[in-house]
């Protein structure tokens, strides 16, 4: 199977098992959706998800959240570890937000990655995910199973990104990352995997 071969299949069949593609991280607009992904740096999208009822019900947006203390908002976001890191980051971006955005979330990459805590990762998802601009959002786990699909040569995850974007179209690379990360979670760990119970590792990797 040459690379366009492992593309094409690849593509396919994740389309195949995930036609639908919710955003993993429960959220409401644009503010929550990037305070969620700031808060899984590390942390599961599970336990994200656990945590932010609590913090959105006390501020869930720039104005009240502004109106918490670091240390409040710190007790709140505790489980997800990185929590005094995060909580000043979500703070002074918060502060940011209302100081010179009218408390609106920017709507540019070079705009969301000057405000604190957040970078391209994360300046990715908000911009795919609740903007729809196009976007690849490039995390640990997509990086590893690119480099194990031979789509990339692993080097880092900026090289991973490009080289995705290279190999698929635009228009569908919003919902590809979402797919693979769906696809990486339920079949493709990075523990205790099982090629045999693994489509694309086992099909890309055939000498067949």
């Amino acid at each position: 199977m040459n690379k366009k071969e492992r593309v094409e299949f690849i593509g396919s069949k994740l389309e195949e098992l995930y036609p639908e593609t919710p955003i993993p991280l429960d959220h409401s607009d644009p503010y929550t959706l990037l305070v969620a992904v700031l808060l899984s740096a590390q942390c599961t999208d599970e336990r994200v998800n656990k945590i932010t009822p609590n913090l959105f019900q006390k501020a869930n947006n720039p104005h009240d959240m502004i109106n918490l203390s670091i240390e409040e908002i710190r007790d709140i976001i505790k489980p997800c570890g990185l929590s005094p890191f995060k909580s000043k980051a979500i703070w002074n971006l918060s502060r940011i937000l209302v100081d010179e955005y009218q408390g609106n979330v920017p709507r540019t990459f070079e705009e969301l990655e000057s405000l604190p805590g957040v970078g391209h990762k994360t300046a990715s998802v908000v911009m795919s995910q609740a903007f729809g601009v196009p976007a690849f959002p490039v995390d640990t786990h997509i990086h590893r199973l690119a480099e194990r699909w031979r789509l990339s040569n692993g080097k880092s995850v900026e090289q991973t990104e490009k080289d995705l974007k290279r190999l698929y179209p635009k228009e569908i690379w919003n919902k590809l990352h979402l797919q693979i990360i769906f696809y990486g979670r339920q079949y493709c760990p990075a523990r205790g995997h099982n090629i045999e119970n693994c489509i694309i590792c086992k099909t890309v990797n055939s000498k067949l």
